[in-house]
């Protein structure tokens, strides 16, 4: 399980998919590969990012050995929906920019949720939709450039037409961490991925099993 860890700490692909195969090949279960393997490796990840000695480059480059990892183990559908929690994630109509996006999905999905991707310059009824029809925990909107925020204020009013005016919604991107929860109409603004990631274990752990947020 070291071996795969390390192989994931260092963005090498590769290895990390030839480790995981060996431990299948041993016997060890897709469960265990993800809690003790990938959850482990982003743990160490996390804690690199919480005294501020990671890079971008670094960030990528073990999301995409997470997520070779993740298909090799679930090849149909990538990870499945687990007791952790399901989001629906999305960067909203107007903004075109997918890179934060894509890191918090890879973190998220190294973490052990399950993550629907909405896509780039998504409308806000499609993310409200989608946050229904998957059953999700949580609502998550990325932002680079300050023009989505009236979207991302809209959000909430969508879900509430949809009946779930309290599924939570937490905003993060870089024009978006210059503003509050409050003038977001949001419940949280993280600072980074894994931020966001502690924020939603946090939230999800306060919930009595089988209630929704």
């Amino acid at each position: 399980m070291q071996t795969l860890i390390d192989a994931l700490l260092a963005g090498n692909h590769v290895a990390a998919l030839t480790a995981a195969r060996r431990l299948r090949a041993a016997g060890e279960t897709r469960q265990a590969i993800v809690v003790r393997g990938i959850q482990a490796a982003m743990a160490r990840l996390d804690e690199k990012c919480t005294i501020e000695a990671f890079n971008l480059l670094e960030i990528m480059l073990v999301g995409r050995a997470v997520a070779a990892v993740a298909t090799e183990l679930y090849p149909d559908s990538g990870p499945p929906p687990t007791a952790r929690g399901s989001f629906v994630i999305a960067t909203l109509e107007g903004d075109i920019h997918d890179l934060g996006k894509n890191i918090v999905k890879m973190v998220l999905t190294g973490h052990g949720y399950r993550v629907v991707d909405c896509g780039k310059d998504c409308p806000v009824d499609t993310l409200a939709d989608a946050a229904v029809r998957e059953r999700a925990d949580a609502v998550l909107v990325s932002g680079l450039i300050t023009s989505v925020i009236p979207q991302v204020r809209a959000v909430r009013a969508a879900l509430a037409a949809r009946g779930r005016p309290d599924l939570p919604i937490v905003a993060g991107g870089a024009a978006l961490r210059q503003s509050s929860p409050t003038s977001l109409n949001v419940d949280y603004v993280a600072e980074d991925a894994f931020d966001g990631a502690r924020y939603l274990e946090r939230r999800l752990a306060r919930q009595p099993a089988g209630v929704a947020p």
